[in-house]
């Protein structure tokens, strides 16, 4: 499996501040199906994966709104991920999605784990 990724988080800062963190990645991995039905409307399956790309802070913005100096600064990140990620079929064109991974980010100034969800409507088109 390959893809690029959007996540953008918000540290708080002070009583009502939000200090926003953005990073921008390419992913390349492996998934292995590990479970199926017997009619083949449900999959579940487990992969690794490999990422690097860029993390901004306040996008570079070093000085906050109450003139208050940020030291954490925007890097180039990689490292890896782990994922689980189940189909279900409504159809032989469309299923149901749902994925929760853990992602390692090495090189950050901010936080070097994270964990995503999501869920979706896959559209097979052939």
């Amino acid at each position: 499996s390959f893809g690029g990724e959007y996540l953008q988080t918000f540290k708080p800062y002070g009583e009502r501040g939000r200090i926003p963190v953005a990073q921008f990645t390419g992913e390349a991995g492996y998934n292995l199906h590990i479970l199926s039905d017997y009619s083949m409307t449900f999959h579940l399956y487990g992969g690794i994966s490999a990422l690097a790309g860029y993390e901004t802070v306040n996008w570079g913005k070093k000085t906050l709104s109450d003139g208050s100096t940020l030291h954490d600064g925007d890097n180039f990140i990689y490292g890896g991920a782990l994922n689980l990620q189940a189909e279900f079929y409504l159809s032989d064109k469309i299923a149901l999605t749902a994925n929760v991974k853990g992602r390692f980010t090495f090189g950050s100034d901010v936080q070097i784990y994270h964990t995503t969800y999501g869920v979706g409507i896959k559209f097979i088109i052939e």
